[in-house]
């Protein structure tokens, strides 16, 4: 099984680093570094971020 293509861009990982407080180990150890729970917590505020996104452009 081959791993699959990320959707988000390179700087929505990285603003959203830098909202939930772990860009700093991200620029000093890269995205290896930093914990699950972390990835998770991405992981979920893009979720939140989209959904959010996508009930505004449906309630038009």
């Amino acid at each position: 099984m081959g791993r699959r293509k990320g959707i988000m861009t390179e700087s929505f990982k990285y603003e959203l680093a830098k909202d939930l407080g772990f860009y700093d180990t991200v620029m000093k150890e890269g995205w290896g570094g930093i914990r699950s729970r972390d990835a998770g917590n991405m992981t979920k505020r893009a979720v939140e971020l989209a959904q959010e996104h996508m009930a505004s452009h449906t309630s038009r």
